[in-house]
C-alpha cells in the first residue's frame, strides 16, 4: 500500500546507515555543480569550505529555481523538514535535475540536549553525520569567539572609565551549549581588580546577533559593516553605542573571515549540500546563509533550502527578510506534513517527544486527520499570501494508512496546492521522485512574490501585518515599554528596518497550548529590541528563552565511543 512500509527486517538506525555509507571525495561532489578545485579549502576528504571567489566565477550562469522547505506548526513528534529537504534533493537528481541543497548547521546545545543529531534520517541524510553535528569546520566557535570578544571589550571599556557613557548594556555573552545556570550571572565580583560588578548572562550561540549577521552578510565588506553597526547598549539619554565605537568590529571580522565561507558536504547519494550558519528560528531568522545561496543558485538548476519551524516562523522570515536582503525571488515552497502531526493538531492527543505514541493514535482514523488539517490549510494560505506556489509533501511513515493520505491530498487540492507522498526515509531519492516531479512542475508556475509589508511602513504596522496577515490574530497589544522602544527606534533612524516576532513555534499564536488555528486572539508584545547589525527590530511575545537547559535525561547521556572509536548514540 502507498505510504506503508513493506520492509520485513528491522530498519537500520540512522547512524548505522550513515556510518556504512560510501562517500565521494568532496572535489568530485563540487565538480558536479561546476565548483572548481581552486575554490575549495578541504577539511579532510569529505568536507570543504568554498571560497567567496566562487561567486564571481559562477556569476555568468543563469539562476536556478529557488525552493524553500517549510512545514505545518511543529509537534513534539517532529515533521521531518530536514529529512524531506535531503530526500527531495536526492529525488531531483534521480529525475535528471541538478539540485543544490542549503541547510543550517546544527547547534551543539540541541545535539547534546533533547534533539540529538540533526543530519536528516534514514536514507536521506547529510554525511558524514558525525562531522556535521560536532563542530564541522568551527564556524560556531568563531561566532562564539567574535561575540564574546565584543562582550569582553564592553566590560573593558567600563573598567577603564566608561568614556562613552554606557548606561544600559544589552550585549550578553554566548556559549554553544544548553546551560540554564548561565542564563543570569553576576560578573566582576572577584577581589583581583575584576572589573565592574553587574548583572548579565549567557545566550546560546545560535541566538547571537553575530550568527544572524554571518547568515545575512553578502560579502566580507558587508560583514564588516554590519558588525560595526551592532548596538551594545545605550547612554542615559538613550543614544545607541555601537561595536564600532567600542573598537571591536575589526577584530570580530578577522575572527569571522573564514567562517563566512560556506561548508560543502554531500547527501548519502552524493548530492551537494551547503551547510552554513545556524540562527535560531524562534528569536532569529532561522535560515541558512545568503552566501551559500548566492553560490548554490548559480551552481545548480534547483536550489533547495530549509526554513526553521513552520511557515509562520522560518518561512515568513525567509520571504520578508532573507529573500529581500539577498535580492532573490522564490519559486515554490514545500510544506512538510505527517499523518501523526495532523492527528496531534486534532486536539485529541497529547504527546511528548521521545514517548511512545498512544495506540489509538496509530490506528486508522481519517477523521482525526481531517480535524487536524485545519492547521495545514492555514499554512497553505500563508504561503499563498506571499504569492508563491505551495507543494504539500506527505512525509510517509510505516504506520500511515492510504485513507489518511487521501484526506491530506484532498485538503491540499481543495486549497489549490499540489501534493505528493514521499517515502524518502525508507527509500532515499527513489522514494521522493513523485515529490521531485511535483516541485519541478510548481516551479514552472508564474510567481507574484509579495512580502507582508513595505520597509517604509511604521514598525508597529509591520508587526501588526505579520500578526494579522500571517498568524491570524485579531490585532496586537503593545506594552508601554514596547511602545516606548518603537518610538525611540523610529526617532533614531531604524524605522525602515524589517521586523521579526519572537514567539513560540508550537502554535500560530503566542501561546504554545493553542493548537490547530486559534481565532479571536490578540498578540501581546511585551518588549521590542534592536538588532541593528543584523538589520531588524524584533518584538518579544510571551516568555522566550535564549539559553535552553538540559532535560533530566539529555541526549549527551547516550552519546559515547565504542571500542573501535565509532560514535554511538548521536541519533
Amino acid at each position: 500500500m502507498e505510504g506503508v512500509s513493506t520492509v520485513e527486517h528491522p530498519f537500520p538506525s540512522d547512524i548505522e546507515i550513515a556510518q556504512s555509507a560510501e562517500l565521494a571525495p568532496i572535489p568530485d561532489v563540487a565538480a558536479t555543480v561546476g565548483i572548481a578545485p581552486e575554490h575549495l579549502v578541504p577539511y579532510g576528504r569529505h568536507v570543504a569550505k568554498v571560497e567567496l571567489e566562487a561567486i564571481d566565477a559562477l556569476a555568468h550562469l543563469p539562476n536556478a529555481k529557488y525552493v524553500v522547505v517549510t512545514a505545518i506548526t511543529p509537534t513534539p513528534l517532529g515533521e521531518g523538514k530536514t529529512t524531506t529537504a535531503v530526500g527531495l534533493a536526492q529525488g531531483l537528481a534521480k529525475i535528471g535535475r541538478k539540485p543544490v541543497l542549503a541547510l543550517r548547521q546544527p547547534s551543539l546545545g540541541p545535539v547534546f540536549g533533547v534533539k540529538g543529531g540533526a543530519a536528516g534520517g534514514g536514507y536521506s541524510q547529510i554525511v558524514p553525520m558525525e562531522t556535521l553535528n560536532l563542530h564541522l569546520t568551527g564556524d560556531f566557535h568563531a561566532v562564539t569567539a567574535a561575540h564574546n570578544l565584543l562582550a569582553a571589550m564592553v566590560a573593558n571599556h567600563l573598567h577603564f572609565g566608561n568614556e562613552l557613557g554606557l548606561h544600559e548594556i544589552q550585549w550578553r555573552r554566548v556559549l554553544d551549549m544548553n546551560d540554564r545556570s548561565l542564563r543570569n550571572i553576576i560578573e566582576g565580583c572577584g577581589t583581583l581588580n575584576d572589573g565592574v560588578t553587574r548583572q548579565t548572562g549567557f545566550d546560546i550561540t545560535a541566538a547571537s546577533e553575530v550568527m544572524v549577521i554571518l547568515s545575512l552578510a553578502t560579502s566580507l565588506e558587508d560583514l564588516r559593516d554590519r558588525l560595526g553597526r551592532i548596538v551594545v547598549g545605550f547612554t542615559k539619554d538613550r543614544t545607541p553605542v555601537t561595536a564600532e565605537q567600542i573598537g571591536a568590529a575589526g577584530a570580530m571580522a578577522v575572527l569571522l573571515k573564514d567562517a563566512l565561507q560556506p561548508n560543502l558536504m554531500q547527501t548519502l547519494e552524493h548530492t551537494p549540500a551547503f551547510i552554513h550558519t545556524g540562527p535560531f528560528g524562534n528569536i532569529a531568522t532561522g535560515n541558512s546563509s545568503i552566501i551559500a545561496d548566492r553560490i548554490g543558485i548559480k551552481a545548480g538548476d534547483i536550489l533547495l533550502t530549509e526554513a526553521g519551524f513552520a511557515a509562520d516562523m522560518g518561512a515568513e522570515r525567509f520571504f520578508n527578510v532573507k529573500c529581500r536582503a539577498a535580492g532573490l525571488t522564490p519559486n515554490a515552497a514545500v510544506i512538510v506534513v505527517t499523518v501523526r502531526a495532523l492527528k496531534s493538531h486534532s486536539g485529541r492527543f497529547r504527546v511528548k517527544a521521545g514517548s511512545p505514541l498512544p495506540e489509538e493514535m496509530l490506528a486508522e482514523n481519517p477523521a482525526d486527520v481531517e480535524a487536524g488539517a485545519v492547521n495545514l490549510r492555514k499554512h497553505i494560505e500563508i504561503i499563498r499570501g506571499f504569492g508563491v506556489q505551495p507543494v504539500v509533501a506527505i512525509n510517509a511513515f510505516p504506520t500511515d494508512f492510504p485513507s489518511e493520505h487521501d484526506v491530506i491530498r484532498r485538503v491540499a487540492e481543495e486549497m489549490g496546492a499540489r501534493v505528493a507522498v514521499s517515502t524518502h526515509v525508507r527509500d532515499g531519492g527513489d522514494g521522493a521522485v513523485e515529490l521531485a516531479r511535483t516541485v519541478v512542475e510548481a516551479c514552472g508556475d508564474e510567481v507574484h512574490f509579495t512580502p507582508t509589508y513595505e520597509f517604509s511602513d511604521p514598525l508597529e504596522t509591520k508587526i501588526e501585518k505579520i500578526a494579522t496577515g500571517v498568524y491570524g490574530a485579531s490585532g496586537i497589544q503593545l506594552s508601554p515599554a514596547a511602545q516606548k522602544s518603537l518610538a525611540m527606534y523610529t526617532d533614531q533612524g531604524y524605522g525602515d528596518l524589517p521586523v521579526l516576532i519572537a514567539k513560540t513555534p508550537m502554535s500560530l499564536s503566542h501561546d504554545a497550548t493553542l493548537k490547530g488555528v486559534p481565532t479571536g486572539w490578540t498578540l501581546p508584545v511585551r518588549e521590542v529590541r534592536l538588532a541593528a547589525g543584523a538589520g531588524y527590530v524584533y518584538a518579544i511575545c510571551g516568555t522566550m528563552m535564549t539559553m535552553p537547559g538540559l532535560s533530566k535525561s539529555p541526549a549527551a547521556m547516550r552519546i559515547d565511543l565504542d571500542a573501535a572509536g565509532n560514535i554511538v548514540g548521536l541519533f
